[in-house]
């Protein structure tokens, strides 16, 4: 991880730098999956107090930990905590909406036109709904369903219910009623 100072006055001191840059490297193995990150260390002093501002840009999500303490190395730690908190915030949320098995289906596409050689393998029956048909009911449907050996269902207006209502022939020889 590439970390950039603004406004340090100088250099840490040797043993402050590796305990700084050990808590970098643990933030960047947090962060770094695809290519190298950046840090931005703004630090600013006022009469007694250090201000430590850590800014650092990940999947479009910019990342800001601030800390400030009479100590430097306080707040800078403080920073890089509250930096690593968002960061493990940031990747479960990354990987519960990439991981996530009840993700939305995309859109059917619209069916291809009549004369296309993907359309002719299969076929598609039109029934005249404008047909005027009297309301029958569940067992006049299933008499006329028995008698017609070659269709497994029939859409019928039932007389009981004032409802459409599909009758479907089974596998097995029984049948379904579906009411709207």
């Amino acid at each position: 991880m590439k970390v950039s100072y603004r406004g340090a006055e100088g250099e840490f001191p040797p043993k402050l730098q590796e305990k700084l840059d050990a808590k970098f490297s643990k933030l960047s193995k947090l962060l770094e999956r695809r290519g190298e990150k950046e840090a931005h260390v703004i630090i600013t002093n006022e009469r007694h107090l250090h201000k430590a501002e850590i800014t650092i840009q990940f999947y479009d999500h910019q990342l800001v930990g601030i800390g400030a303490d009479g100590d430097l190395f306080k707040a800078m730690s403080d920073a890089i905590e509250k930096l690593e908190k968002q960061a493990v915030k940031q990747r479960s949320k990354w990987r519960e909406k990439k991981r996530r098995s009840d993700a939305p289906e995309p859109p059917a596409e619209p069916a291809a036109p009549a004369h296309t050689e993907a359309a002719d393998s299969r076929r598609v029956f039109r029934i005249n709904h404008h047909q005027q048909r009297k309301p029958m009911t569940l067992e006049e449907a299933l008499l006329e369903l028995e008698s017609e050996s070659g269709r497994d269902y029939l859409v019928y207006r039932d007389a009981d219910r004032e409802c459409v209502s599909v009758l479907v022939r089974r596998r097995d020889g029984h049948f379904d009623l579906i009411e709207s």
